[in-house]
């Protein structure tokens, strides 16, 4: 489980360098300036949350606890829900589903996986 967490996030990093390559060059005559900027979002906590995959997979590698497991999990779930749905947000005219507003419901539950997670990381802290 130590080594998944790892190397999820290394491929969850390069993910979010091919999509932030794509948004820079691909997407940025198709998107609006606002449009770019909402995938940029994305992007930007795709990377902070990536990078704590990585320092999560490193710390269970020294100690373990369910709380540091805990914690990548809900990192990797609030990439999937906050991050995903920003794309696609952000994408939604380019896509042919300008109608679907309802994914933006998505996103605040990413940003509570994100939350969450963090707090996990302080409840290790705090006891070690």
């Amino acid at each position: 489980m130590n080594k998944f967490l790892f190397k999820s996030g290394a491929i969850v990093l390069a993910l979010g360098v091919a999509l932030g390559a794509f948004g820079a060059h691909g997407l940025a005559n198709m998107l609006s300036e606002e449009q770019l900027d909402v995938f940029n979002t994305g992007v930007r906590y795709h990377f902070y949350h990536g990078f704590g995959m990585l320092i999560i997979g490193i710390l269970l590698q020294l100690n373990f606890n369910p709380k540091l497991r805990w914690a990548g999990w809900a990192f990797l779930i609030g990439i999937f829900l906050f991050s995903g749905s920003i794309y696609v947000l952000a994408c939604r005219d380019l896509l042919g589903i300008s109608s679907w507003t309802w994914i933006g419901v998505i996103t605040p539950f990413g940003g509570l996986s994100f939350i969450i997670g963090w707090a996990l990381l302080f409840l290790f802290a705090n006891k070690n």
